[in-house]
């Protein structure tokens, strides 16, 4: 059974705000660097990098991108 927001306490909202905050500053940053480099410069093809950041992976999406696609 699922809660409703307004069932939820005060620091079970700020902490879903704030994983979704981070999330979104995340997958942005992987987009924004995604743009910047070279297709030369990823790991695999950069649309499919670019169409991970649709799914909602909680970061690890993000965090595989900057440990394993970007070639240094």
């Amino acid at each position: 059974m699922s809660k409703r927001w307004q069932d939820l306490s005060q620091a079970q909202r700020r902490s879903i705000i704030g994983m979704t905050v981070a999330e979104t500053a995340f997958k942005a940053a992987m987009l924004i660097d995604l743009k910047r480099r070279r297709a030369n410069e990823v790991r695999g093809p950069k649309w499919l990098w670019a169409s991970t950041a649709l799914i909602n992976s909680a970061g690890i999406a993000p965090a595989a991108y900057f440990l394993v696609g970007r070639i240094k």
